[in-house]
């Protein structure tokens, strides 16, 4: 049952990393589109700066189960570096009921707030609902969460070992 949990959160999480970078792409070729509207063709195309910027919001949220999953999560290093192996233990544990808290009140509210988005359209897009850009908070906190169980699971210390 764990391998195949921790075989399913590596899927997700990889899945959201890859949407995340596809997301950055997007945002800098958007970049890009503006730039030559505006300076060389002088025909600025203003939809850009709100792609622009509800592609950077999804690439944030979907880029942050990764980094849950290599265990960069709210820590007190020192502590953790100077206990021994069974506090460090209920520490992830602590840790990672703190962090699951943390999610599910982005869930919760980032539901509740694409709920109430979804009859806005985006400005410059009037055809586009809101609730596309709002739906980045659940959708990316479902990640997490996913990701936080699999770091408990197999826990990673990667962010201690690249500190300085």
């Amino acid at each position: 049952m764990k391998h195949a949990f921790l075989r399913f959160e590596r899927l997700t999480t990889q899945l959201a990393m890859l949407v995340a970078c596809a997301m950055m792409a997007v945002a800098a070729a958007l970049g890009m589109y503006q730039i030559i509207t505006r300076f060389i063709l002088q025909s600025p195309a203003e939809w850009t700066e709100v792609m622009i910027r509800f592609t950077l919001i999804w690439m944030v949220f979907l880029g942050v189960p990764a980094a849950f999953r290599i265990g960069a999560m709210i820590s007190v290093d020192v502590l953790y570096r100077w206990s021994p192996p069974r506090v460090k233990r209920v520490l992830d544990y602590v840790v990672s009921i703190a962090s699951l808290l943390l999610i599910a009140i982005i869930i919760w509210w980032g539901w509740d707030y694409a709920q109430r988005g979804s009859v806005q359209s985006m400005i410059g897009l009037e055809n586009v609902s809101m609730i596309w850009a709002y739906m980045a908070m659940p959708v990316g906190g479902v990640f997490s969460a996913i990701a936080i169980v699999g770091n408990l699971l197999d826990p990673q210390r990667q962010e201690l070992e690249t500190q300085q």
